[in-house]
């Protein structure tokens, strides 16, 4: 009997020990979030669909999170509408650092800008960090008469309104990215949107639509298998993944540049300790090797930074899309 009360004894004195913590714990994210953050898995919503380049980039940092916080970093995927029904979970929900958002130029800066009744607006959010960029291309069908950038402006000047151009959806990042490129040359496409850029990227293949604005991440077993061609590239130096492809700048066509980033962004109002702390963990997963290398082998430029940087990199976007607003070249529908 007397071991059996020992045993009780042990039992019940581990018990109380484990609640006692518990309520610790409980009393400290209660009183300083912060302090034990992060404490649970994250979810972080990617607003495109599975094995998407959207996908593929934050699963690359989500893992290195993981392995930095000991927390599960999730990856939701809620496709649709160009990114909006992520961006507008995000925008809704609980700032607490646990819901966070993939940020790119589709939900944090096409659909809130060009949307007439938009589901929420920039200013929903809270700018983590941009994690990587990468500037858009020009893909064409491999049937295409053009061959360099100055022949493809010439002939869409010549056939204005008769070369089809895909885009990934009305207010994605090729959208607007198209609408920068004819601003700046003055050409005149006609816009095919689809649902994804997997299916625009099967009817440039076949010829059915001349080609788009992408990102190399989007489009690179396309581009190593000829299956498409790639035109130029709409950034400020070439690419190391495509080094023999010029930049529109280096043949003389000037404000074309449309960049893509890819990042993290928490809803509005969300603590600044945890914006902080969330920040640090992006910074130290992208300056692991193997995420480096990884993001690298995709045509993406490591950026990082502060929250204060992250914020002012989305603002320039906003502004610049505004201005094409302003200039009637895009129009809220």
């Amino acid at each position: 009997m007397q071991g059996f009360d020992r045993r009780r004894f042990m039992k019940a004195a581990w018990l109380v020990l484990s609640l006692c913590c518990t309520t610790t714990v409980i009393a400290a994210e209660k009183s300083d979030p912060a302090s034990v953050f992060p404490s649970k898995p994250i979810r972080w919503i990617v607003g495109f669909a599975p094995g998407a380049s959207n996908d593929v980039i934050a699963r690359i940092v989500a893992q290195r999170l993981t392995e930095i916080w000991g927390r599960q970093i999730v990856i939701d995927n809620r496709p649709g509408a160009g990114g909006l029904i992520g961006g507008e979970m995000v925008a809704r929900g609980t700032p607490d650092g646990y819901t966070v958002l993939l940020a790119t130029g589709g939900p944090n800066i096409g659909n809130p800008l060009l949307t007439k009744k938009p589901a929420y607006r920039v200013e929903d959010f809270a700018y983590v960090a941009i994690a990587a960029a990468t500037p858009m291309v020009l893909i064409v069908t491999p049937s295409f008469p053009a061959k360099s950038p100055r022949e493809f402006v010439d002939y869409i000047k010549a056939n204005p309104g008769k070369v089809n151009w895909a885009s990934s959806g009305v207010n994605s990042t090729p959208h607007v990215s198209m609408a920068i490129f004819t601003s700046a040359t003055g050409v005149k496409f006609t816009h095919v949107p689809y649902k994804g850029a997997a299916l625009a990227l099967i009817d440039i293949v076949s010829g059915q639509v001349a080609g788009m604005h992408t990102s190399v991440a989007s489009a690179e077993s396309q581009i190593l298998s000829k299956r498409v061609r790639v035109i130029a590239v709409a950034g400020p130096r070439r690419l190391t993944a495509i080094p023999d492809v010029p930049t529109l700048a280096e043949v003389g066509i000037a404000n074309a540049e449309a960049p893509n980033f890819y990042g993290m962004a928490a809803p509005a109002h969300t603590p600044r300790a945890i914006v902080q702390k969330l920040n640090a963990g992006v910074n130290d997963a992208l300056a692991q090797p193997e995420t480096r290398r990884r993001l690298g082998d995709l045509g993406m430029e490591i950026v990082g930074g502060s929250p204060e940087d992250a914020t002012k990199y989305v603002m320039d976007q906003v502004a610049r899309v505004r201005g094409l607003i302003r200039d009637g070249v895009l129009t809220p529908e």
